[in-house]
């Protein structure tokens, strides 16, 4: 009778908290359907503070979607960031795939003396936040002659130590014996990785290449610290130029902005969950 009762009591208590996720997305969503009217009751407010708080309709009296032509037909500039945000996200992530894979066969698959020691070094770096890589970063970038280039933020990416951690794991877990037979039959180590690891090792890549994304395409920090031209500024830098004042084109921006990483989450789902699970096991 307990245990009954428990369960839905536990649905009950997730469902609270998954509500409680969702509500700030409910509202990026509906609050532009506003009219400006009705968007200006209640963002002012926010601008002028005396005192009064917000009242939001969460249903719109006079629904529309001007806020969402304004921005996508007479808004040229959100173009411009959605275009270096797109440039520097895929370039990242190509690129930062190409450097991973590698990297990470070479720590499951290899034995060499100090690998162990050595990827215990490599993760430790995983945990560094970019506050304490950003100064050293700056220097090599600005002695590189990089500063206010989109290069500047996409190459220190280019070797971040995470990709490399999650698909370590999907390529740990392949059976020995099949790359050693691959070996016997004449294949080298690049043909072992392409024709063995790539296919059996997908899932880690996956879950990789949609976590990068979903953190890359919300970057704030390092263009704002390499990118001096706003001309170059991604899409995370373009909202908070907006300000209260432009609310209307503010939400209706977020929304254009949150497209993209709900529709690689959705489409990736599944090897997203696959991956995560591969590399939470022990070895």
């Amino acid at each position: 009778m307990t245990k009954k009762l428990r369960i839905p009591s536990v649905y009950a208590v997730m469902a609270v908290i998954c509500i409680i996720v969702m509500f700030p997305l409910f509202l990026a969503v509906i609050l532009p359907l506003q009219s400006s009217d009705e968007l200006a009751k209640t963002l002012s407010p926010l601008i002028n503070f005396k005192g009064n708080y917000s009242k939001i309709d969460y249903i719109a009296q006079y629904p529309t979607l001007n806020n969402f032509k304004e921005l996508l037909l007479y808004t040229p500039d959100f173009y411009r960031v959605f275009w270096n945000s797109f440039l520097i996200t895929g370039a990242i992530l190509l690129f930062q795939t190409l450097a991973a894979v590698p990297a990470a066969w070479a720590f499951a698959r290899s034995k060499f003396k100090g690998r162990k020691l050595l990827f215990d070094i490599y993760i430790i770096f995983m945990l560094i936040p970019f506050q304490v890589t950003m100064l050293s970063q700056y220097l090599v970038i600005d002695g590189m002659k990089l500063m206010n280039n989109r290069l500047a933020v996409i190459l220190p990416a280019i070797f971040s130590t995470f990709p490399v951690f999650l698909i370590y794991r999907g390529f740990a877990d392949i059976p020995r014996d099949v790359a050693d037979s691959a070996r016997i039959d004449g294949a080298n180590e690049w043909q072992v990785l392409r024709y063995i690891g790539l296919p059996l090792g997908k899932s880690g890549i996956l879950a990789c290449v949609v976590l990068s994304f979903l953190d890359l395409w919300n970057m704030v920090e390092q263009p704002l610290t390499f990118l001096k031209d706003k001309r170059l500024y991604p899409l995370s830098l373009y909202l908070p130029m907006l300000g209260a004042e432009r609310g209307e084109m503010l939400l209706s921006a977020a929304v254009a902005t949150l497209v993209p990483a709900v529709f690689v989450f959705v489409i990736g789902q599944d090897e997203l969950e696959q991956g995560i699970i591969a590399s939470a096991l022990k070895e």
